[in-house]
């Protein structure tokens, strides 16, 4: 199939309503226009480098969870939730009443996204996969009796109050298992010649289209991103996420999926996807590179601690996975005393390593800023 040839699908008349069925995407894929081309390089390159610092940076595990958490929070903003990015290290205890089930959204998708990549161990990627990663995001939150782990069986609609005004009604229930056994297979499929990057490109705007589950689709939809590239060994770490980009663009995001549909104007789509592995890939590897100088600095403040650097290198390990703490916290994963911890989170505090957030006399929390901004930029 070329791009610029590509009909993306039809109008079905059902009952009162129109849904769109699309076309199947498991066929090779070509293209005319050279720009897409350049585009693919440049991605892939960003994409290359970004997987190789990966590899280079010591304990990248630790600061991955970060990275998780990021796009765990950001890819549910996009659907609406309000948790902040400081909020989200929090634990439940700690976030106001009335902010816990956005709260508790966002921990869902970080445990939907460290079960599912681990799952890859032993796991294709497939629709399988996808399930259970849905069954874990929708638990005990907003959705949780819209079947979850199960494609729907019901139409779905995005915008508008129900089907007559809906901005876009995805395909009628009975297609949904074929066109997701279709997009399964397009995965695998070796006899066909599309690069990675252009097949979960597609990919992505197919499944958006599809909608299979009832709630949940975009959130999935972007997470099938990365499980695709770490299923491929594109990447050997999950460090890239897209909803970043998706998120400071969202409404070019959210056009350029509707363009295919509309006007069949795929390659519009796939240059806009490439433009945000190519600047995500560079910003995760400046991420990663800002990290590492980071780490040599705090690392050698600790060693000022004299007899407390021990554990204040224990600490600092604890606080690259999640840069947020109390003096109990401290206590706790130290096993020394609330006294001797406190002493501890004070002299961080006073090197500037640890400020104090909450302005309370009791029940304080401390945040490692300096890292926790890296995340943010």
């Amino acid at each position: 199939m070329q791009v610029e040839q590509f009909v993306s699908g039809t109008w079905l008349q059902q009952y009162q309503y129109k849904s769109f069925s699309p076309a199947p995407v498991n066929q090779s894929w070509e293209w005319l226009d050279p720009g897409l081309n350049t585009l693919l390089e440049q991605a892939s390159r960003a994409l290359a480098e970004l997987n190789a610092l990966s590899l280079m940076v010591p304990d990248v595990d630790l600061f991955i969870r970060m990275h998780i958490t990021k796009e765990a929070n950001t890819s549910s903003r996009i659907e609406g939730t309000q948790t902040q990015m400081d909020e989200a290290i929090m634990r439940k205890e700690q976030i106001a009443p009335e902010k816990r089930d956005d709260w508790q959204e966002v921990q869902n998708y970080v445990q939907a996204i460290n079960v599912a990549i681990e799952e890859l161990k032993t796991l294709p990627l497939s629709n399988r996969l996808l399930k259970q990663t849905h069954a874990i995001l929708m638990d005990g939150v907003r959705g949780e009796h819209k079947t979850p782990g199960e494609f729907r069986i019901s139409q779905n609609w995005i915008g508008g109050s129900n089907l007559n005004n809906a901005i876009f009604v995805p395909p009628h229930p009975n297609q949904v298992p074929e066109l997701m056994s279709d997009l399964e297979k397009f995965w695998h499929n070796e006899q066909v010649q599309v690069p990675d990057l252009i097949r979960i490109a597609i990919s992505h705007y197919q499944f958006e289209t599809i909608h299979p589950f009832l709630d949940g689709n975009g959130r999935i939809g972007r997470l099938l991103i990365t499980l695709y590239l770490v299923s491929r060994g594109l990447l050997h770490k999950p460090a890239l996420y897209l909803s970043d980009f998706f998120e400071r663009n969202r409404i070019a995001y959210y056009d350029a999926l509707t363009v295919v549909r509309s006007s069949n104007n795929l390659l519009h789509w796939l240059k806009f996807f490439l433009t945000a592995v190519v600047e995500t890939a560079t910003k995760s590897k400046e991420t990663f590179m800002a990290i590492m100088a980071l780490r040599h600095d705090v690392e050698n403040q600790i060693l000022a601690l004299g007899k407390r650097a021990e554990n204040g290198k224990k600490l600092l390990m604890h606080l690259y996975q999640s840069p947020m703490i109390s003096v109990g916290d401290a206590a706790e994963i130290l096993a020394i005393s609330h006294q001797a911890a406190n002493s501890l989170v004070k002299q961080l505090e006073g090197m500037g390593m640890l400020v104090e957030t909450t302005g309370y006399g009791r029940n304080r929390l401390y945040m490692f800023v300096r890292y926790f901004e890296l995340f943010m930029k």
